[in-house]
């Protein structure tokens, strides 16, 4: 048996006329930095996004440093950002030279946890900073209600949520500002780094597109301090050959993660909860056992691939270690970061490899 946790190369072979072609436009066409190819994948993005502006940008972690920038966000000021979360949440804030204030997850969707939001705002916080964990949207009302009465900003990390929805509306355009990553193991993965934003706000677009081109629209006229964080046309060129396929793609994964909901109902791990209000995107399926490393081991023994999204959380990260956590300090990301286990997940799975890893953790599990 073999079944990898993620085949990259499997949606390459899907598309490969239609990447193979798109890629060759762009090498044709003589233009190989912004231009026309990037405008129209931000125009299409924006649109299915229901936003109406995107940009962009060179990776996820610079679409979240570039809007905290945008939103003027710096030394001294604070971000409310989940604890149970990939490192670089924490580390657009701290680009920015801003001190991330960690919240714990709601224990049943493990993103954050809006009942706890208003007692970690304080009248230095300028940003809460959800993010859409495993694809699985953050409960988004509570939090933009909070920050509108408390006059703070709302930027979502939507890197994992690609064509998910929060009570029938696309993740895009409920907050600020929505970061999204492009990375190739993204549901919505280039083939090399990539990035963007979406918003309804002009103003924030406007400033971020003049950031990510060294803060110039005007060729050696420089209005800010700005950086080179710029899509790349091939990179775009690619997707806009998948975006059309998303929907798609989201519903094998949904398919997939129903397999796995019924085929482990009973097997003693602890699966994903979605909210009557959540449309997940699927970009991991994630249980839980107090057993994990023993399971992962024998899945590994019977050809099973499997991740683990996260094993060390950031405040116990030593990139972290001068804000003084100690390891209980945020009991839930702990407790989390030692148990979670994230199952084979991608729209070119089987579902006879879905079967094939059902069966494996059963057999495991016994």
């Amino acid at each position: 048996m073999n079944v990898p946790f993620l085949d990259l190369g499997a949606a390459y072979r899907e598309l490969k006329a239609e990447i193979d072609a798109a890629v060759t436009r762009v090498l044709e066409s003589g233009w190989y930095v912004l231009g026309p190819e990037v405008e129209a994948f931000e125009a299409e993005w924006a649109r299915y996004c229901g936003a109406s502006h995107a940009v962009g940008l060179g990776n996820g972690l610079d679409a979240l440093i570039l809007s905290l920038r945008a939103l003027d966000v710096g030394p001294g000021d604070e971000v409310i950002v989940p604890s149970n979360t990939y490192i670089a949440t924490w580390l657009a804030v701290s680009a920015v030279g801003a001190n991330p204030v960690p919240v714990e997850p709601d224990p049943a969707t493990y993103n954050i946890d809006p009942a706890r939001l208003a007692a970690a705002i304080t009248d230095r916080t300028k940003v809460l900073l959800p993010v859409h964990l495993y694809g699985q949207p953050a409960d988004l009302d509570p939090i933009v209600k909070l920050a509108r009465e408390k006059g703070i900003a709302v930027v979502e990390d939507a890197a994992q949520a690609h064509g998910a929805r929060y009570k029938g509306q696309r993740i895009g355009a409920h907050g600020d500002v929505v970061c999204w990553s492009f990375y190739p193991g993204k549901n919505l993965g280039a083939l090399g780094d990539g990035g963007a934003i979406t918003t309804n706000r002009e103003d924030l677009a406007d400033r971020i597109r003049v950031l990510r081109n060294y803060g110039s629209r005007e060729k050696y006229v420089n209005e800010v301090k700005g950086v080179n964080s710029r899509l790349d046309p091939v990179q775009a060129a690619v997707l806009r050959v998948k975006l059309p396929h998303l929907d798609v793609w989201t519903k094998r994964r949904r398919d997939i993660a129903t397999a796995y909901t019924e085929g482990l109902a009973d097997s003693g791990l602890i699966l994903p909860h979605v909210p009557d209000w959540a449309e997940p995107a699927w970009h991991l399926y994630v249980v839980r056992s107090a057993e994990r490393d023993v399971l992962q081991a024998r899945l590994k023994e019977a050809g099973i691939g499997t991740l683990i999204h996260y094993p060390i959380p950031p405040h116990m990260q030593e990139a972290y270690v001068e804000m003084g956590f100690a390891p209980e300090a945020l009991p839930l990301a702990k407790c989390l970061a030692e148990e979670v286990l994230s199952l084979p997940m991608g729209p070119q799975l089987g579902h006879e490899d879905a079967a094939c890893g059902i069966e494996a953790i059963r057999d495991s599990l016994t």
